[in-house]
Order: structure tokens, then sequence, then C-alpha cells
């Protein structure tokens, strides 16, 4: 089993690039947003206790979101890989992910950060924000304190992968296709 996790800050293209990367390597997509979504609506057990924090307004916990993970993982005993996308946010998640994944035996092969100057992701967030509909693409403000949210918070995600080697940094800026050569020129090599 393959995992990948596709970092980047709010308009660097992960989106995009992580469709075709799941094309291509026929890897499941795993985004912590949509997992709590789907547990909620299906009323399983974690996702009744995921319901529960949220309703109080508290943060769904690590240890809940790693039981998600798991069940992700055993649902899809036929999946090449994983692509992670959203998670960890932390050291603390990326530790949790990295013991889970060793018992799986399918640990982390990469973490692919997507680099972007910060007036290029002002500039594409802007475009988007045209189109999207969504209030925080539209706002110059609100958009540089998302990308310094990212940078303080992931950054020590980053750190915590480059002790192993595993952080790849690639850079985000190109056309669409150009990029996605950079990342599987850099898959192909761990592959």
């Amino acid at each position: 089993m393959f995992n990948l996790i596709l970092f980047g800050p709010p308009g660097s293209g992960k989106g995009t690039q992580s469709e075709k990367l799941m094309a291509k390597y026929g890897l499941k997509h795993l985004s912590t947003g949509d997992l709590l979504r789907s547990e909620i609506s299906r009323q399983t057990p974690l996702g009744k206790e995921a319901q529960n924090f949220m309703d109080k307004g508290l943060l769904v916990p690590d240890e809940v979101v790693i039981g998600m993970i798991s069940s992700a993982l055993d649902d899809n005993p036929d999946a090449k890989g994983f692509l992670f996308d959203g998670f960890p946010r932390t050291s603390d998640q990326a530790k949790a992910l990295d013991k889970l994944l060793k018992l799986k035996e399918a640990p982390i092969a990469a973490m692919l950060a997507l680099e972007v100057s910060e007036e290029e992701l002002i500039k594409r967030l802007l475009k988007r924000g045209e189109t999207s509909g969504r209030s925080d693409d539209d706002n110059e403000n609100v958009i540089r304190a998302r990308i310094v949210e990212y940078r303080d918070k992931t950054a020590v995600v980053a750190d915590y992968y480059k002790q192993f080697d595993k952080v790849v940094m690639v850079k985000g800026e190109g056309t669409v296709d150009e990029i996605f050569e950079r990342l599987c020129t850099e898959i192909d090599k761990r592959a």
C-alpha cells in the first residue's frame, strides 16, 4: 500500500492535483472533513461521538479522527494506497497517524508539499473567489490570514516528517500539467 500526504497552502492546487494523482495511481482520497460528514450521516458510533463534540462547539479529538481513518482503511482493503488531505495538521496527529499506519503495515511514503509564493496564492484565491461563492476567497486580508495560519500550524508537521526524510518540496507554480509532472516524478522515485 502506497500512502501519501499532499500539503499546500490554500490556493496551492491541492484539489486539482489530488484528482489527477488519484486517477493516475489508483489512490483513495482520504479527507478528514469527508470522513466526519460520512460517519455522522451514517450514525456510526464514531459519528455519534464526533457529533456530540461538535454540538458542544468543541473540536473532534484526534483519537476519534484516527478511529475514523482506521475504519476507512479497513473499509477499503483493496485500495492501492491513500492520499491524505487535510490531515495531519499537528505533530501529535502525525505521530498518531504513523502509529496507526505502522499497525496496518502501510506507512506514509512521502509528504508532498506544494510551494507557491504568497502573491501567487492571493492571485489564485481572489480569482477563485470570483466564481466559487466562497466568502473566504474574496477578501485579501482574510486570504493573507489563512496563509499565515497554514504556515504557522503546518510547519510542525513538515518538521516531524523531515526527521524521517519524507518531506518533498514541489514547486507549485506553472501549468497544472507541469506541476502534476513534478509530483509524479517524486512519487515514481518512491513507488
